[in-house]
Protein backbone atom coordinates (compact mmCIF):
# COMPACT_ATOMS: atom_id res chain seq x y z
CA UNK A 1 0.00 0.00 0.00
CA UNK A 2 3.08 1.86 1.00
CA UNK A 3 4.50 1.65 -2.52
CA UNK A 4 1.23 2.71 -4.43
CA UNK A 5 0.62 5.74 -2.49
CA UNK A 6 4.46 7.14 -3.42
CA UNK A 7 3.53 5.90 -6.46
CA UNK A 8 0.84 7.85 -7.01
CA UNK A 9 2.16 10.99 -5.27
CA UNK A 10 5.13 10.66 -8.08
CA UNK A 11 2.40 10.01 -10.94
CA UNK A 12 0.85 13.48 -9.36
CA UNK A 13 4.25 15.32 -9.33
CA UNK A 14 4.91 14.43 -12.76
CA UNK A 15 1.42 14.94 -13.94
CA UNK A 16 1.84 18.54 -12.60
CA UNK A 17 5.35 18.79 -13.65
CA UNK A 18 4.21 18.61 -17.41
CA UNK A 19 1.24 20.49 -17.49
CA UNK A 20 2.73 23.36 -15.94
CA UNK A 21 5.40 23.22 -18.66
CA UNK A 22 2.85 23.33 -21.34
CA UNK A 23 0.52 26.07 -19.88
CA UNK A 24 3.08 28.32 -19.09
CA UNK A 25 6.44 27.68 -20.66
CA UNK A 26 7.54 26.42 -17.36
CA UNK A 27 10.76 28.62 -16.36
CA UNK A 28 11.98 26.57 -13.85
CA UNK A 29 12.32 23.06 -11.87
CA UNK A 30 12.87 22.38 -8.29
CA UNK A 31 15.80 20.09 -7.15
CA UNK A 32 13.44 17.80 -4.78
CA UNK A 33 11.11 16.99 -7.95
CA UNK A 34 14.29 16.86 -10.39
CA UNK A 35 15.55 13.85 -7.94
CA UNK A 36 12.04 12.60 -7.62
CA UNK A 37 12.01 12.25 -11.60
CA UNK A 38 15.32 10.84 -11.31
CA UNK A 39 14.41 8.04 -8.84
CA UNK A 40 11.52 7.30 -11.21
CA UNK A 41 13.14 7.14 -14.32
CA UNK A 42 11.44 9.55 -15.38
CA UNK A 43 14.02 12.30 -15.89
CA UNK A 44 13.45 15.17 -18.49
CA UNK A 45 17.86 15.73 -20.39
CA UNK A 46 19.84 17.59 -17.77
CA UNK A 47 21.82 19.61 -19.32
CA UNK A 48 25.28 21.16 -16.89
CA UNK A 49 26.79 23.91 -18.76
CA UNK A 50 29.66 23.70 -16.15
CA UNK A 51 33.42 23.45 -17.27
CA UNK A 52 34.35 19.94 -17.52
CA UNK A 53 36.60 20.46 -14.22
CA UNK A 54 33.56 21.58 -12.24
CA UNK A 55 31.57 18.62 -14.20
CA UNK A 56 34.44 16.20 -12.91
CA UNK A 57 34.65 17.66 -8.97
CA UNK A 58 30.53 16.37 -9.45
CA UNK A 59 27.80 16.42 -11.36
CA UNK A 60 23.97 15.56 -11.10
CA UNK A 61 23.23 11.46 -12.67
CA UNK A 62 23.02 11.00 -16.01
CA UNK A 63 23.81 14.80 -16.63
CA UNK A 64 24.89 15.66 -20.18
CA UNK A 65 27.45 17.77 -20.07
CA UNK A 66 28.78 21.00 -22.56
CA UNK A 67 30.27 23.98 -21.11
CA UNK A 68 28.35 27.16 -21.93
CA UNK A 69 31.12 28.60 -23.96
CA UNK A 70 30.83 25.54 -26.74
CA UNK A 71 27.69 25.09 -26.48
CA UNK A 72 26.72 27.15 -30.25
CA UNK A 73 29.38 25.26 -31.79
CA UNK A 74 28.27 21.70 -29.95
CA UNK A 75 24.48 22.02 -30.86
CA UNK A 76 24.00 19.31 -32.83
CA UNK A 77 25.20 16.50 -29.83
CA UNK A 78 21.63 18.09 -28.96
CA UNK A 79 20.52 16.62 -32.11
CA UNK A 80 16.25 15.15 -31.52
CA UNK A 81 15.71 16.87 -28.12
CA UNK A 82 14.05 20.41 -29.61
CA UNK A 83 10.89 19.43 -28.33
CA UNK A 84 11.96 17.72 -25.06
CA UNK A 85 12.07 19.17 -21.88
CA UNK A 86 15.75 20.40 -21.05
CA UNK A 87 16.56 21.57 -17.43
CA UNK A 88 19.86 23.33 -17.75
CA UNK A 89 22.29 24.56 -14.52
CA UNK A 90 25.29 25.73 -13.94
CA UNK A 91 26.55 26.49 -10.73
CA UNK A 92 24.70 29.60 -9.59
CA UNK A 93 22.78 30.27 -12.71
CA UNK A 94 24.70 32.97 -14.69
CA UNK A 95 25.96 30.51 -17.68
CA UNK A 96 23.01 28.90 -17.63
CA UNK A 97 20.72 32.18 -18.32
CA UNK A 98 23.75 32.38 -21.73
CA UNK A 99 23.38 29.02 -22.71
CA UNK A 100 19.31 29.11 -22.38
CA UNK A 101 19.39 32.28 -24.81
CA UNK A 102 21.64 30.15 -27.47
CA UNK A 103 19.00 27.14 -27.16
CA UNK A 104 15.55 28.73 -27.55
CA UNK A 105 17.95 30.87 -30.69
CA UNK A 106 18.83 27.30 -32.00
CA UNK A 107 14.53 26.25 -31.76
CA UNK A 108 14.59 24.49 -28.41
CA UNK A 109 11.49 24.98 -26.96
CA UNK A 110 10.84 23.37 -23.60
CA UNK A 111 14.49 25.26 -21.70
CA UNK A 112 13.87 25.18 -18.13
CA UNK A 113 16.02 25.81 -15.05
CA UNK A 114 17.09 24.02 -12.16
CA UNK A 115 16.14 26.65 -9.46
CA UNK A 116 18.99 26.80 -7.08
CA UNK A 117 21.08 25.69 -9.70
CA UNK A 118 24.41 23.36 -8.25
CA UNK A 119 24.47 25.27 -5.16
CA UNK A 120 20.46 24.80 -4.68
CA UNK A 121 20.97 20.62 -5.75
CA UNK A 122 23.91 20.62 -3.05
CA UNK A 123 22.33 22.27 -0.48
CA UNK A 124 19.25 19.96 -0.92
CA UNK A 125 21.61 16.82 -0.55
CA UNK A 126 20.81 15.35 -3.62
CA UNK A 127 22.69 12.54 -4.78
CA UNK A 128 26.01 13.74 -7.09
CA UNK A 129 28.40 11.69 -9.43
Amino acid sequence: MKQLIHALAVALLLFGLTGQAQETGGDAIAPADLAARLAAGDAPLVLDVRTENEFAAGHIPNAVNIPHLELQARIGELAGHENDTIVLHCRSGRRAIAAGEVLRRSGFTRVIELDGHMLGWEAGGHPVE
